[in-house]
């Protein structure tokens, strides 16, 4: 139900902020095309951005579409290859994500007449005949194959391969580049902070108010969930795609409270309802005084400040059932900690529980032991079961290398609240995804580079991840469309792209296809289904599971093996030589 209204809270955002799409726009396609094109359509969806149309695109791929059609050779048959070139922070494995905005961009691509008169006015060199084929054209003879989002991938492996008229998937570059690089980028980061704060933790985004804008918002939020995370702060992520949404209250609402004559209504009715406590306020300060006076606690704590302690005491009387008291506006352990003890037990008394507090600032490691043994303490004190278990949760500007110190140095923290160094990925602007031609009308082709790295692998390929005993994956394999698929028990010689002597036999006991057709166009191939996200966020945490841990490790990961078929390696030096120019010395 929730993904329901999530995807028609989409549909109305798109329909609000383009009116004249259904209006102005012809039909998808002719015929069973056209038919195929707006069925898929209304499966997949609008983009989750209205912007995310057909203009959102490079000037030059425009410049090339029209060169293309001038020269007649617009509806040749292109392969082009979508990959990154090396793993994003320091680390040796990145989780793809943002194809299924791919497809849903695809599945709506079309011009309407106000983009066509706004592309006559910056391009008036090109003839209007060039327009008219830019108002007929969609996806519909497009074809697209990928890895299933979430899953682990590696350098050089296609991440997805477009076919279809080259100057339809040239104007596909851009978009496909901008979905891909930013998504795989947080999903990577998210998953990385995953790992380094282990499995037991509870991890929060809480990025909204540090990310790029608004889009860069909704982004982060819906890839770091996939990428591991729990929970968001962002409410309208929690709306469009059902992730769980978490938050407490500010430094602000504690110091706006001056007294406890600031609470005017201070009755709470016990969480089963037979009886309603008249005054809540005078519980919470009997309470402080039995702390204060406790044997276990004599000379811990002293006066407290009680402006913190009516904003406790409001926000609970709010929330009885959920009291999370952020506790370091004034001092964590001389006022924070016992005024929201007195606040929780008072809860307790009305058969309430407290989740527990919030620090967000000062020495972590040592408040997060410090307040546990307080809780500790007031369990054994006062006889109540679970007090010392008290979700105690850290925030202030964390990032995967703070939790690896947290958890050298040893700590108590339950949940981390995580947001500019996640959402923004401060320790790497982008991921680098490019998009290259690798075929055109069946004959391959190379891009070449005086950098190795930069030197593409040709022609339409299928890719592999053979495991070994195990059952980690060894190696990934890329081979001509021509060639037979490897097998499980069959010996396999795996090469380097590039380097001779880097070579190996595998004998896989299990082979994974990794490109699945995910948009078949108009061509009656069966079409992979696009999941939703809760499996994809599954699909991410057990592809990093199969993974080696010195994969994934934090200080120097194990490089993971990419590599080519024997003919393939054979046939992409013979194409090298025969398209890099011959030198001469004189």
């Amino acid at each position: 139900a929730s993904h329901a209204t999530a995807q028609r809270t989409l549909a109305e955002a798109f329909a609000l902020q383009s009116p004249s799409m259904e209006a102005t726009a012809p039909s998808v396609g002719a015929g069973a095309n056209g038919s195929l094109a707006a069925a898929a359509r209304a499966q997949v969806g609008p983009p989750t951005n209205p912007m995310a149309t057909a203009l959102l695109t490079d000037q030059y791929q425009f410049s090339m579409a029209y060169a293309y059609w001038k020269a007649g050779k617009h509806a040749d048959h292109a392969v082009f290859d979508l990959y990154f070139r090396k793993n994003p922070f320091g680390g040796e494995f990145t989780v793809f994500a943002g194809l299924e905005e791919c497809i849903k961009f695809i599945a709506n691509f079309k011009f309407t007449e106000d983009e066509i008169s706004f592309l006559q006015s910056v391009m008036p060199m090109c003839e209007d005949a060039f327009f008219d084929y830019l108002r007929g054209i969609d996806c519909s003879d497009v074809e697209v194959y990928s890895i299933p989002e979430g899953s682990v991938v590696f350098p050089k492996v296609p991440l997805m391969r477009v076919e279809g008229p080259v100057a339809v998937v040239q104007l596909l570059e851009t978009p496909f580049v901008n979905l891909i690089n930013y998504a795989s980028l947080v999903t990577t980061n998210a998953a990385r902070h995953r790992h380094v704060a282990g499995k037991s933790k509870v991890l929060m985004e809480f990025g909204l108010r540090r990310a790029q804008g608004p889009d860069g918002a909704i982004s982060a939020s819906k890839y770091c969930f996939m990428g591991g995370f729990d929970a968001t702060s962002n409410v309208l992520a929690g709306h469009l795609f059902g992730i769980p949404l978490r938050g407490t209250h500010s430094h602000a609402y504690v110091s706006s409270y001056m007294s406890l004559d600031e609470i005017p209504d201070r009755t709470l009715r016990n969480k089963d309802g037979s009886k309603i406590c008249k005054d809540f306020v005078s519980l919470v300060k009997e309470w402080l005084c039995k702390i204060q006076a406790a044997d276990s606690l004599r000379n811990v704590f002293g006066d407290t400040n009680q402006s913190e302690l009516a904003a406790f005491a409001s926000y609970a009387l709010a929330f009885p059932s959920s009291f999370l008291a952020l506790v370091d506006t004034y001092d964590v352990m001389r006022s924070g900690i016992p005024n929201f003890c007195a606040v929780a037990l008072a809860l307790h008394d009305l058969g309430y529980k407290a989740s527990g507090i919030r620090l967000d600032s000062g020495d972590l490691a040592y408040l997060s032991i410090e307040t546990r043994k307080v809780f500790h303490a007031i369990e054994k004190e006062f006889n109540i079961p679970g007090f010392g278990k008290m979700v105690i949760t850290a925030s202030n500007d964390l990032n995967e290398e703070t939790i690896d110190a947290l958890n050298k140095q040893g700590h108590e923290v339950d949940a981390f609240g995580i947001g500019t160094y996640l959402v923004t990925c401060y320790s790497q602007a982008a991921l680098g995804c490019v998009f290259k031609l690798v075929e055109i009308n069946s004959r391959p082709r190379i891009k070449l580079s005086e950098d190795v790295a930069k030197v593409s692998i040709p022609c339409k390929k299928r890719c592999f991840r053979l495991y070994g005993k195990e059952g980690y994956p060894l190696v990934d394999i890329m081979i001509r469309e021509s060639e037979p698929s490897p097998k499980a028990g069959e010996r396999i010689l795996c090469r380097h792209p590039f380097l001779e002597s880097k070579r190996a036999y595998v004998v896989p006991q299990h082979v994974e296809e990794l490109l699945h057709c995910y948009w078949p166009g108009s061509s009656d191939k069966p079409r992979a289904e696009l999941p939703p996200l809760l499996k994809i966020r599954s699909r991410c945490m057990q592809q990093l599971e199969k993974l080696r841990p010195d994969h994934i490790r934090r200080l120097n990961p194990t490089p993971y093996k990419v590599s080519v078929s024997a003919k393939l390696y054979e046939f992409i030096h013979y194409l090298w030589l025969n398209e890099a120019p011959v030198g001469e010395l004189q």
